[in-house]
């Protein structure tokens, strides 16, 4: 399992969760047997799975910095706080990206905390495939599943800049597809790319097919 130097894991987790009706960054991950309450949540596991492959992991708070912040240090991560979060997630990401560079790291792999982390494979993969895209001059490289995009997302500081310098107004998905040709798409097997908690429901459906 290598470890890239340089890049910085940024986990954004400024969100109200308002469709969840709970911070989504405190559900429990990962699901416990039956009977059994799990020893995690979506924020320690997120923290977990970067800090295997990056030299330290940011943690964007917003309103739930009280919350969030026992887990974060406990995991050995840092906290930085997004101070208009109700701008949205965009907000969060430019925050991060600023911290990364404000501790002299170019290069970042950025997820959310809204979702199960992915397998251990997958984040090497991506590591390996940035490592090479860099090489060619590439600026990112953004896994797929079944078609669809997903996270982490490994950002180099040509990327990096570009996201900063964007209006307040943007969303990364825009800024993504008007830099495409920067960019290297890497098809993984692994759901969790792409999966996305929003609802109670989901988060049931997740747990439910995860301790079978």
């Amino acid at each position: 399992m290598s470890r890239a130097l340089s890049l910085c894991g940024v986990i954004l987790a400024a969100g109200d969760s308002t469709r969840m009706g709970t911070d989504k960054a405190l559900l429990p991950w990962p699901p416990g047997a039956p009977g059994q309450a799990s020893a995690g949540t979506f924020l320690s596991a997120a923290i977990d799975s970067l800090s295997l492959f990056t030299e330290f992991v940011i943690v964007v708070a917003g309103k739930n910095i009280s919350a969030i912040a026992p887990i974060v240090y406990a995991a050995g991560a840092s906290l930085v706080i997004n101070p208009e979060p109700a701008r949205g997630q965009f907000s969060s990401l430019q925050v991060g990206l600023q911290e990364v560079l404000n501790r002299g790291r170019d290069a970042a792999l950025v997820t959310l905390v809204d979702r199960p982390p992915v397998s251990a494979k997958t984040v090497q993969t991506l590591c390996d495939a940035f490592a090479a895209a860099i090489a060619r001059w590439k600026w990112a490289v953004v896994p797929q599943y079944a078609g669809k995009h997903g996270h982490p997302i490994a950002l180099g500081r040509e990327m990096i800049e570009v996201f900063l310098k964007a209006a307040p107004s943007s969303t990364a998905r825009d800024i993504e597809h008007q830099n495409s040709e920067h960019i290297e798409y890497v098809d993984l097997d692994d759901p969790f790319v792409i999966a996305n908690i929003n609802t109670p429901e989901e988060y049931a459906s997740l747990t439910a097919k995860c301790v079978r």
